[in-house]
């Protein structure tokens, strides 16, 4: 079984699990508040095993199982320890993506985040990174749009959206998740900007 399968089987069993129980759900959320002036930590991980409702877990884990297995393989075609840096890319993305969040709304008491959508968007743009024309498929639009404009599009609407502030999602999550997924494969091989110029030009 991969790693992508085992994260989404956890990933489901503590959202089902937490939406029973209201005070596991409050322990796992990302509080800025609580994270920064209470030191609990566990939370800028913890989040993400986290889910609003079935629509937001199913959204987020179909990305993840699409991609997920596809970015497996890219980091062990390029690393010996791969496995365990497709593990640490999840965990990183997750802590990286809340950082924003925990900056913004640290005296905040009432704000809260949860999901794996910093984590997955990490996972998203490793793909990216690896085959920048890698068809995207958005919702019922039947053309595949490549990767990295689809890259390009969603860093501007998350960046615009965030500015905006006009709805329930964490879009700082989204964009910070997003650059760190696709910076994490080149700060440990260099190379990788190369090979991704190649494909994305020669390809």
């Amino acid at each position: 079984m991969s790693i992508t399968l085992l994260i989404i089987i956890l990933i489901v069993i503590t959202s089902v699990t937490a939406w029973q129980n209201r005070t596991m759900f409050d322990k796992l959320k990302l509080n800025p508040y609580m994270v920064y002036h209470k030191k609990e930590y566990i939370r800028i991980v913890s989040h993400s095993l986290l889910h609003a409702d079935w629509m937001h877990l199913i959204f987020n884990m179909l990305t993840l199982y699409f991609f997920g297995e596809f970015v497996e393989s890219g980091l062990s075609l390029y690393f010996k320890s791969g496995v365990l840096l497709y593990i640490l890319l999840f965990i990183l993305g997750a802590v990286i993506s809340s950082i924003p969040s925990v900056l913004k709304h640290k005296n905040n008491h009432w704000y809260n985040s949860v999901g794996a959508s910093g984590a997955v968007a990490a996972i998203l743009f490793a793909g990216i990174l690896f085959e920048p024309k890698l068809g995207i498929y958005i919702f019922f639009i039947p053309i595949p749009i490549p990767g990295y404009l689809f890259g390009i599009a969603y860093l501007a609407y998350s960046h615009y959206m965030s500015r905006k502030n006009a709805d329930n999602i964490n879009h700082d999550a989204h964009f910070a998740g997003a650059v760190f997924g696709f910076l994490f494969p080149i700060l440990l091989k260099p190379d990788l900007v190369q090979i991704f110029i190649y494909k994305l030009t020669g390809a």
